[in-house]
C-alpha cells in the first residue's frame, strides 16, 4: 500500500536516457537542428517526438504544464478572467468574414467535414470568440469590462517545426479576449493584462523584455511582446541598456540606431517569445457586429483586446534559459516534482536504517506538509550508488535532493539536502528538512 502514494522513480513513465548523446538529431530525424532544451526535454524523458512538430508530452511534462496552468489562472482570475473553452474546430465562413480565411495562408491547418463544409483547426480565437459575444444579444455597458481567457491546444502548418516545444505544430496556449465600452478602457484593461503577464513571468524567476512589437496577421494598433532573451530565439530585438526602449527590429522605421529618450546606442539581442498583447479597437467586433448597449440604450461596438502566452514554450524556453548545457532547471513553481529522496545503496551499512529513517522523514513530511506529498519521488534504483543517483538528480533538476548518507547512522541522524537552484548542501536532521521544506512554494 505504501508504493501507492509515494512515486517511485523507477515506477515513472519517463524514459531516461541522462547517457544522451549532444550530436544533432539523435531525437531520430537527422539533421533537424536542435537547441539545449530540446535535447534535455528529450534526455531527461518530458517529450517524445511523434511527427514532425509534433510531441507527446510525457507523465513529468505534463505536471510542470498543469503547474504552469494554475499559476496562469491565479494571475487571470486577479484581472477578473473568466475561463471558457472554445473548439478547436472553427467554420471556414467565420474566418471568411475576418479575412483571414485567405490572408493566413499554408499555415492554417484546412479540412472539410462530410458534407464538404469547410474549417480550421484553430491557430488562435478572435473570430470564434468575437461571434459568441456577439450572439449576446442583449449586452449591457454594466457587463463589461469582459475578459475571457482559455488555455487550449492550438494548431499551426510550420514549414519548419524545430526546436522541440519551442516551434512546434501543434502547442498549448492561453489565450485572452477582452471587450470593452471604451477605448480608453480597453487601453486600462491592455495595460492591466501586461501586469499580469509580468507578474507571472517574475513569480517564475524568468528574465523577459517587454518589447514595442509588429501586429502582424492578428492585426490591431498596438502590441507588445514578452521576450526571454536567449542565442535560440528567433526574434532580433534591440534594447537600451537603461532599460527606455525596447522593441523588436520588425517594427522600426530604417536605421534607427540609438534609444529615442535618452540617445544611448541600442544594443542588439535575440529572444524567445513567450507573450503577445494587442489592442485591437473594433477590427473583429465590427464584422460580427458584437455589441453592447449604452446608458443611453444604443447599439455600440464593444472595444477589444487580445492576450496570448505560450504555455508549451514558456516550459520550453525556461528551461532553455535557465539550464546548464547537461543539467535541467525549471523555475522552482512549477517543477514536475519538488524533491527526490535518495536511500542508500543496496547492500552498504547504512541500508536498512537509512531506508526505515527516510521513510520516516517521509510520512512525518507528508503530515506535516500534505501539499508536498504528491511532489516527491523517491529514487529506488539502489542497485545504483548515491553518486550515480545524485547526478541524475542534478541533471534532472528537482529543486531539493534528500539523501540518507553516511550519516544517518549518528545519533540524532543526519541527512544531506541539496539545494539545487543555489547549489547549496545542507547537513540538516529529520525536523531541520522539514523546515527548510516548509519555505517551499507549490501552485
Amino acid at each position: 500500500a505504501g508504493g501507492a502514494k509515494r512515486p517511485l522513480l523507477s515506477q515513472l513513465f519517463q524514459p531516461l536516457n541522462l547517457q544522451g548523446g549532444g550530436e544533432a538529431g539523435w531525437d531520430g530525424r537527422a539533421g533537424e537542428p536542435t537547441c539545449r532544451s530540446q535535447k534535455l526535454m528529450l534526455q531527461g524523458g518530458l517529450i517524445h517526438p511523434s511527427s514532425p512538430g509534433c510531441y507527446y508530452y510525457m507523465p513529468p511534462a505534463v505536471r510542470a504544464m498543469e503547474k504552469l496552468i494554475k499559476v496562469t489562472d491565479e494571475e487571470m482570475r486577479a484581472v477578473g478572467g473568466q475561463k471558457l473553452n472554445m473548439p478547436c474546430l472553427s467554420s471556414a465562413e467565420l474566418w471568411r468574414a475576418s479575412g483571414r480565411w485567405d490572408r493566413m495562408g499554408p499555415e492554417l491547418f484546412r479540412l472539410a467535414d462530410r458534407h464538404g463544409k469547410g474549417y480550421c483547426l484553430g491557430p488562435t480565437h478572435e473570430e470564434a470568440v468575437t461571434e459568441l459575444v456577439a450572439a449576446q444579444s442583449n449586452l449591457s455597458y454594466k457587463q463589461l469590462p469582459l475578459r475571457l481567457y482559455q488555455v487550449t491546444r492550438k494548431f499551426r502548418d510550420e514549414p519548419k517545426p524545430r526546436f522541440g516545444l519551442l516551434r512546434s505544430r501543434e502547442f498549448y496556449m492561453k489565450d485572452m479576449y477582452t471587450f470593452d465600452a471604451s477605448e480608453e478602457a480597453a487601453r486600462q484593461t491592455y495595460n492591466l493584462v501586461c501586469d499580469a503577464y509580468r507578474s507571472l513571468f517574475d513569480r517564475l524567476g524568468l528574465p523577459f523584455i517587454k518589447v514595442r512589437a509588429a501586429t502582424g496577421s492578428i492585426g490591431g494598433t498596438v502590441s507588445h511582446e514578452f521576450q526571454l532573451p536567449a542565442g535560440v530565439g528567433e526574434d532580433r530585438l534591440v534594447v537600451c541598456p537603461d532599460g527606455h526602449f525596447a522593441a523588436n527590429v520588425e517594427t522600426l522605421n530604417g536605421e534607427q540606431t540609438s534609444c529615442p529618450t535618452c540617445g544611448e546606442k541600442l544594443t542588439q539581442t535575440r529572444g524567445i517569445e513567450v507573450g503577445h498583447t494587442f489592442y485591437l479597437g473594433t477590427k473583429y467586433s465590427s464584422v460580427s457586429n458584437a455589441v453592447f448597449y449604452s446608458p443611453e440604450n444604443k447599439p455600440q461596438l464593444a472595444e477589444m483586446g487580445c492576450y496570448g502566452l505560450g504555455i508549451t514554450r514558456i516550459l520550453a524556453a525556461s528551461i532553455e534559459v535557465l539550464s546548464t548545457e547537461d543539467s535541467i532547471r525549471w523555475p522552482s513553481l512549477i517543477a514536475p516534482y519538488q524533491l527526490c529522496f535518495i536511500p542508500p545503496k543496496r547492500g552498504s551499512k547504512e541500508e536498512e536504517e537509512g531506508a526505515a529513517l527516510l521513510e520516516r522523514v517521509y510520512d512525518d513530511l507528508a503530515e506535516a506538509l500534505p501539499h508536498l506529498a504528491g511532489d516527491s519521488v523517491l529514487d529506488d534504483r539502489t542497485q545504483l550508488t548515491i553518486g550515480k543517483r545524485l547526478k541524475d538528480a542534478n541533471k534532472l533538476g528537482y529543486p531539493y535532493v534528500v539523501i540518507a548518507g553516511k550519516r544517518v547512522c549518528e545519533d540524532p541522524p543526519v541527512f544531506e539536502v541539496w539545494h539545487q537552484n543555489t547549489g547549496q548542501v545542507l547537513f540538516l536532521t529529520k525536523e531541520g528538512v522539514i523546515e527548510l521544506l516548509s519555505k517551499v512554494q507549490v501552485p
